[in-house]
Order: C-alpha cells, then sequence, then structure tokens
C-alpha cells in the first residue's frame, strides 16, 4: 500500500467511487449501509469540491413531471431523518419554496403542478398574490399572477450533507482518499478490471462508478463512454448577514432567479444567463452582478439598501432533458453511472445514491431507474423536465 497523507491506498476494491461530492459520499455511505465491503472513493480535490460546494442548497418536491415530484418525495424524507441516521447536523430547513408567476404560460404551470402535486399526495398550494406577500412580507406583488407553495421544501448547508455523508460511510468501513485523481482505465472484455490513478493502480472486483459531476463527461470518455452531458457555468453569490425576512426559497419563473437566507442570515441567491455557452469556466463575472441585482430587487425592493460580499460560480451538469443519468451503459459492463443532475444534484442525490446502492447490493434496486438509462436519449421517451432554475 502506498501512503497517502498518512492513508495508505488502497490496490483493491470492490466498488470504486470517483467523485467527492454529494452522490459520491452518499453512495459510499449507502452501500456501506447495506453491508458492501470494499468501499473506495477517489476525490482529485477535497470533499465537495465541485458542484456540491458551489450550490444554494435548495431541496424542493415542486416539479412537472410525476416521476420527478414521486422521486424528490421520497428524497426529501431521507433528509428530514438523515441528521438522526448520520448522527450529523446537515441544517436542514423545511421553510418553503415560493414560486412566483408573471404571465399566464407560467400561471397555467403552476396550476398544473399543483393538480399533479395533489394527486401524488404532495403538499403544494396555489396562491394569489396577496397570499403570497403573507409567505414573504416584503414581497413585491407587482406583475405577480399567482404562486405556489410547498412547506415541506426547504433549503440545507450542503457542505454538511457531504461531510454527513462521508463521515458515517468512513465509520462503516468506506475508504476515502482526496487528492487523489483516477485518470484511466484498464479495461479487458469490457470491463473495467483497474483505475489508474496519479498515486498508482487499484484493481477493481466489481464496480467503478462515475460520480465526478461536470467531469462525468470527460471521465467517462476515458472508457470509451460518450456520455450526452454538458457543463454550464451558474454564478450564486451571498450578502451581508441579516435579520431572517426571506423564510422560503423564492423563485421567479420568468427569469429563472432564486433566492433565500441561510441560518446566519446572508441572503444567497443566483440567475441563469440564457446566453451563458457550454464550458468549463468557473470565474465570475459582472454580467451576473446586473441580471441578480435587477432580477432581486424587482421582487424584494429592500434588497437594493444591503450589500453583496461574494459571488461564485459552479458547473450545471447538463443532460438534454434536465434528467440524471442513473445505472449501467452498454460500452463497459461494469461502468455505473451517477451523474447529469443538470444543477439539481443536491436535493436528488439522497434517493438516487440509496437506489444505486441498492443496484450493486442487491442486483435490483427498490424502485426501478430504467427511466434514467442512459439508453433513453437514442431508444426511450424522453420527458423534459420544465421546472429547472438557476
Amino acid at each position: 500500500m502506498r501512503q497517502i497523507g498518512g492513508l495508505s491506498l488502497e490496490r483493491e476494491a470492490n466498488v470504486l467511487i470517483i467523485g467527492g461530492g454529494v452522490s459520491g459520499t452518499g453512495l459510499a455511505y449507502n452501500l456501506a449501509k447495506l453491508g458492501v465491503e470494499g468501499i473506495v472513493l477517489l476525490e482529485r480535490n477535497y470533499l465537495g469540491s465541485g458542484a456540491s460546494g458551489r450550490c444554494g442548497g435548495g431541496a424542493r418536491q415542486q416539479w412537472t413531471t410525476e416521476e420527478n415530484v414521486k422521486f424528490m418525495k421520497k428524497s426529501i424524507e431521507i433528509l428530514e431523518r438523515l441528521p438522526q441516521e448520520l448522527k450529523f447536523n446537515i441544517l436542514f430547513r423545511q421553510s418553503g419554496y415560493l414560486f412566483l408567476a408573471r404571465d399566464e404560460e407560467q400561471l397555467n404551470l403552476l396550476k398544473e403542478n399543483v393538480r399533479l402535486h395533489r394527486k401524488l399526495g404532495v403538499e403544494t398550494r396555489f396562491l394569489d398574490a396577496e397570499e403570497a406577500r403573507e409567505i414573504v412580507p416584503v414581497l413585491n406583488t407587482e406583475g405577480i399572477l399567482g404562486a405556489t407553495y410547498n412547506p415541506k421544501d426547504g433549503v440545507l448547508f450542503p457542505f454538511a450533507l457531504v461531510w454527513g455523508y462521508a463521515k458515517a460511510a468512513k465509520r462503516l468501513g468506506a475508504k476515502i482518499y482526496l487528492h487523489t485523481e483516477a485518470r484511466g482505465f484498464k479495461i479487458e472484455n469490457g470491463r473495467i478490471k483497474s483505475v489508474f490513478t496519479d498515486k498508482g493502480e487499484i484493481k477493481v472486483k466489481e464496480w467503478v462508478v462515475n460520480a465526478a459531476g461536470a467531469y462525468s463527461k470527460e471521465l467517462a470518455r476515458k472508457a470509451g463512454v460518450e456520455l450526452p452531458n454538458k457543463p454550464y457555468r451558474h454564478e450564486i453569490m451571498v450578502t451581508e448577514p441579516l435579520k431572517l425576512f426571506i423564510k422560503p426559497m423564492v423563485v421567479d419563473l420568468s427569469n429563472g432567479l432564486y433566492m433565500t437566507q441561510t441560518s446566519r442570515g446572508e441572503v444567497i441567491g443566483g440567475i441563469g444567463d440564457p446566453e451563458e455557452e457550454s464550458s468549463y469556466n468557473l470565474e465570475s463575472g459582472h454580467k451576473f452582478l446586473y441580471l441578480f441585482s435587477r432580477a432581486a430587487i424587482r421582487v424584494i425592493p429592500i434588497l437594493k439598501e444591503i450589500r453583496l460580499m461574494r459571488q461564485w460560480a459552479g458547473l450545471y451538469d447538463t443532460t438534454p432533458d434536465k434528467n440524471p443519468i442513473l445505472g449501467p451503459v452498454d460500452e463497459v459492463e461494469n461502468f455505473l453511472q451517477i451523474n447529469g443532475y443538470s444543477g439539481h444534484g443536491l436535493m436528488m442525490a439522497p434517493y438516487a445514491t440509496q437506489l444505486l446502492a441498492e443496484l450493486i447490493a442487491y442486483g435490483k434496486p427498490s424502485e426501478s431507474i430504467e427511466r434514467f438509462s442512459i439508453r433513453r436519449f437514442r431508444e426511450g421517451e424522453i420527458k423534459a423536465e420544465k421546472a429547472v432554475i438557476g
């Protein structure tokens, strides 16, 4: 074994996970909980250094497809019990999501969502503009035709979820190696036999899992697999800490704005740029500040009086239908995917990692993940998700 920062790099793994974000650490924990041995996780930087540690921390059930609503209902239920299960406070605050509509198309979408959610046992309700202001008293209702609110949606501290998963996985026997990069694969007869890292070779007995987020496409290519994912920069900012006045996550459907306050009182939020091209650019720009400040002040005018403290960027790992890729690929028999969340990995990972762990441990998950198979892009019916924000 080779020593890395006091740890000895395992030379053999039953399951080797590449990526130390919420998907990688969550999968390591769920596998260890099911009794799987020989779990090795590799992260080329620090835990949560990718999209997991750069997001706004939202978790919601308000989606437009039945599949995603049901999926996120399960994920929220997991998040509710995780602090006790992990013995780690993930700072999950269920203060709701408030979606705002400004035209008839958005309004009809929200009304249709409420009908769908109610059918599925999700507590989303429709509000008029004045009822929305009861949820957020500082809300400017001018131009708002209606809103939806779900009290069980919420926000959490992204790093806390990653750290909680990692600590629990290690307690149960998983090995986690930081600053260790997977650089290639040894493939024989359609199976990955070993993974080459910058610290040496690791032989693989069973599975290799691609949980590399926006870099999953590059990693898959090293195994001869082509993913349809594309990386897109999304920026985010945080203000000085203030007394709590925005409890829910507020979302403006007209431009993709989202914002809330953290447990320490900072206003945190972001907005997408429809002109952003696919890239690995992580630099911050002035255009984002212009777009975000105009959109945020229109929704909550008093924000013009507060000070911005910092901004940063992360990458959305985006698929053509804005849904994740989960499960095996045809080209390499033992190469599993858990990526392509299109900006919503933090909230979907709790249930996604449970299902993938069941697939590895039992050969079949408790709920089918076939709809998230990569095969859907060449042979299946694609149901695009419309409620993608940020």
